[in-house]
Parts: structure tokens; sequence; C-alpha cells
């Protein structure tokens, strides 16, 4: 009897052992869980994550827009090493959030370093790769991507080409992450060394959401791996007049700068018998956070408030010749088919390279039109001038 005592006793120290063990073995398999300072920002502002992960696992954390997406793009163009062929295809999503960004361990911040030294060239595959950030990448791998065969001729006609088969899950998450970069251009801007983690598995971050950024909900979980995340934390992003939100460019902007830049170009376009757009175009690019698709689309519409007042004040000092106007405005007419297709097809480096070298020709060409020695040789441009003159001088007379 005392024997089976005993042995009763043991089995049951061995028992409690065994689910002593177990228990600190699915503590150390728990989730992650996180807590936020704030959840609330104005325009922007500084956001503590504190937390606690399994002793020894390393936290990634990835902070979206929850409730605003945008539409991205990406063409590729590049020949395939594999096959030595191009395949001129064309992704599009409208699920991009209009923000994204991993924050990985600290002791990354050597790797992002030499990341960055591509360049332009940067891979963000590679990167997040390289980061061991796999598993916290995930809301853009489920984006909804379209895919197109795109030619010359479809563009032409306006289309973007052949709608090809929905991609498997695999290739889906690889162009999602090509269609990152297109969208955000900058490593800084996607992948960012500021988790703290301690060895007993606290962790710690201060999250910078820049300003000028879209309004609405944000998301941010914790992820030591695939089958390890926390439950997202939220907070809300808020911003007021002047600052506008830009649901096609995914940004906020204030409007009193753009405002004001375009009074001055519509005068000085309006002056040289256009509407301005093409002054307005590479400075929006250049100035503002903004697609070049976007700013290209946008400026469109706006030269024709410009176009519309300086047409009818053209037309009272009957500067205007109705037949040659309507003539190579049938040629824009049919340009503006072409156009928008291509914008989609170039990067933004593809698109400031043309503009610029199109401007360079056109203002070497017009200061070469002004000079005393081209004047002097072309007697039918000095007496087109000496007609504008005197048009304007009647047309003053009959104001008076």
């Amino acid at each position: 009897m005392k024997e089976k005592l005993k042995f009763l006793g043991m089995l049951s120290v061995l028992m409690a052992c065994f689910f002593l063990a177990a228990s600190a073995y699915a503590q150390d398999d728990a989730a992650p869980t996180l807590q936020i300072d704030k959840t609330s920002l104005n325009n922007g502002g500084v956001i503590k994550v504190t937390g606690k992960a399994p002793a020894g696992k390393p936290v990634y954390l990835e902070v979206w827009a929850a409730d605003k997406a945008v539409r991205a793009n990406f063409f590729d163009s590049k020949k395939d090493e594999k096959t030595g062929q191009i395949p001129y295809v064309f992704y599009l999503t409208y699920d991009m959030p209009a923000y994204y960004k991993i924050f990985v361990p600290v002791d990354q911040k050597d790797k992002i370093a030499e990341l960055k030294k591509a360049g332009k060239k940067w891979k963000y595959s590679e990167a997040i790769k390289e980061l061991g950030a796999e598993a916290a990448y995930s809301v853009p791998a489920k984006m909804q991507i379209d895919r197109y065969k795109a030619s010359i001729m479809a563009s032409i006609i306006g289309s973007r080409g052949d709608l090809l088969d929905p991609m498997d899950d695999k290739e889906n998450k690889k162009r999602s992450m090509q269609l990152v970069k297109e969208r955000f251009k900058e490593l800084d801007k996607v992948l960012s060394p500021d988790v703290v983690i301690n060895p007993d598995g606290t962790f710690s971050a201060e999250i910078n959401i820049r300003e000028g950024l879209a309004p609405g909900k944000y998301n941010i979980v914790a992820v030591c791996d695939k089958n390890m995340k926390s439950a997202p934390a939220v907070f809300e992003n808020s911003i007021s007049f002047p600052l506008v939100y830009l649901g096609t460019a995914g940004t906020s902007q204030n409007i009193l700068w753009p405002f004001l830049l375009c009074l001055v170009i519509s005068v000085f376009g309006v002056l040289m018998g256009a509407g301005g757009g093409f002054i307005l175009n590479p400075i929006l690019v250049s100035l503002f956070p903004l697609p070049h698709t976007i700013v290209a689309g946008t400026v469109m519409p706006t030269v024709l408030f410009s176009q519309g007042s300086g047409i009818y004040n053209y037309s009272k000092i009957k500067f205007i010749n109705w037949k040659l106007g309507c003539s190579i405005g049938c040629a824009m007419l049919v340009g503006g088919f072409i156009g928008p297709k291509l914008t989609e097809l170039i990067t933004l480096d593809q698109f400031k390279f043309a503009f610029g070298w199109i401007l360079m020709v056109l203002a070497a060409l017009m200061y070469w039109q002004t000079t005393a020695g081209y004047l002097a040789k072309n007697k039918k441009e000095q007496a087109i001038l000496k007609e504008f003159k005197k048009r304007a001088e009647e047309a003053a007379k009959a104001k008076k």
C-alpha cells in the first residue's frame, strides 16, 4: 500500500512538472501583444508603441492606412534575364494603402544603410528578405492586381491592352512588392529601424507619422513570424483646412501654395498663348509630393480656366485665327487620346527627362527667334509683330 501511494505521489509530481513545462512552452510561443500611447494625431506626430513578445524572437511592426487606398501601377519593360524577352506587361491596383511601412529592429540599421547605397535601383523584395521581414509583409500582398499585355497600338487607341488571367498568390505577392516601390519610391518611406527589443521579449518603438499623410484610421500589428501576430492597435490621423486630402494622390496638401503658384503661372502662361500647364506641370512634380500621373491628369482640366478666360480676351482684341486654331485643334484632339495612356507606361524619372528636354528645346528655339539677327533676316516675322502692335493700339483706342 505504501509503495502504491509512493508511486501515485511521484506520478502527481511528474504530471505537475509536465503541465508547468507545457505552460511555459505555450507562453514562449504566445502571440505578441502591443499598446500605443495615443489613439489620435493631428496631421502626423509620434506614436509610442510598447509590447511583449516571446524572448529571443525578432519583432517587426507593420503599419498601414486602414481606410484610405489609392491607385498604383507598374509597367514591366525590362528584359527578362531568363527568357531574354521584354514582357511589356502593365500592372495596376486600386487597393494600395495610402500609407504603408514596416518598422524593423534597430540592429538592422547597418543593413538598411547598405541597401540605400543602391540608390534608385534598390529592390523591395530583396530588402524584405535581407531584413528577415517577409512575415511582416502581408497587407499589400493581398491586393487585387490586374495585369495587361500592353502594346503601342493599344495605347494609340486609348487602351491598356489585353487583360491577362489572374495571378496565383506567390506571383501576386511578388508584383505587389514592385507596386509598393513604384508607389512610395524611397526605401526610407517603407522601411525603418526603430524597434528596440529587450532580452526578456519586451519591445518599444517610436513611430513617426509624417505630416501630409492621409487622414483616417491606421493599424499597427506586431509580428514575430507568420504564425505569431498581435491584434491590431488602431489610431486616427486628422487634418484641417488649409490641408485638403487628395484622394487620387493619397496625400494631404496645403491648398494655398498651389493656388498662389497657379495664379502667377496663369498670367505668364496666357501671355505666351497657352494655359500655363507646361510650366505648372514640372513645378508641381518638383515641389509637391504628387505622382507625375496625377499631376499630368490634374493640370489638364485646370488649364481650361485660364484658357477659357484667355480665349475670351484674345477674341475681344481680335488676335485669334479661328481657321488655323480649329485645324491644329483636331490634331491635339487625337493626341489627347494617346498622351494619357503613354503617361501610365513611363516612370517619374522618364517623365522628368522627357519633359526637361522638351522645355530646353522650346526655350532655345524661342530665344533664337528673338535674336536681332533672326528678326532682321525674317521680314515676315517683323510684319506679324507690326500687325499685332497695330491691332493692340486699335483695341486700346476703341476702349477709350
